[in-house]
C-alpha cells in the first residue's frame, strides 16, 4: 500500500475517532466510545504503515495538521461550532503548510 494511501486513511479514521468523542460523553455510552477506540486503533495503525517509508516528522505533520483542519470543518459542518475569519485563516495555513510539505519538500523521500 502506498504511504499516502496509508496515511490518508490514518487521517479518516483519526477524525471518525475524534468525531465521535463528544458523542461517548466521557465514555458513558457504549457505540460512540467503540467508535472512538475504533477510530484511534485504526489512525495508528495505519501511521504506523506510513512510518515504513516515510519519516515520522513528515507523516505526522501531515497527519496533525490535515486531521486539525478537518476535525474543525467536520466541527463547523456537523456540529454547528462557529468559526470565525481567524480560524478560517489559521486553517487555511495549516492545509497550505501541507501542501507545501507534499508537493515542494524532499524531505518525505528516501
Amino acid at each position: 500500500m502506498p504511504a499516502w494511501l496509508s496515511l490518508a486513511i490514518a487521517i479518516i479514521s483519526e477524525v471518525i475517532g475524534t468525531s465521535a468523542l463528544q458523542a461517548s460523553a466521557g465514555f458513558s455510552r457504549p457505540l460512540p466510545s467503540l467508535i472512538v477506540v475504533a477510530g484511534y486503533a485504526l489512525a495508528f495503525y495505519f501511521l504506523s504503515l506510513t512510518l515504513r517509508t516515510m519519516p515520522v516528522g513528515v507523516a505526522y505533520a501531515i497527519w496533525s495538521g490535515a486531521g486539525v483542519a478537518l476535525i474543525a470543518l467536520v466541527g463547523w459542518v456537523f456540529l454547528g461550532q462557529k468559526l470565525d475569519a481567524a480560524a478560517f485563516l489559521g486553517l487555511g495555513l495549516i492545509v497550505a503548510g501541507v501542501v507545501v510539505l507534499n508537493l515542494f519538500s524532499t524531505a518525505g523521500s528516501h
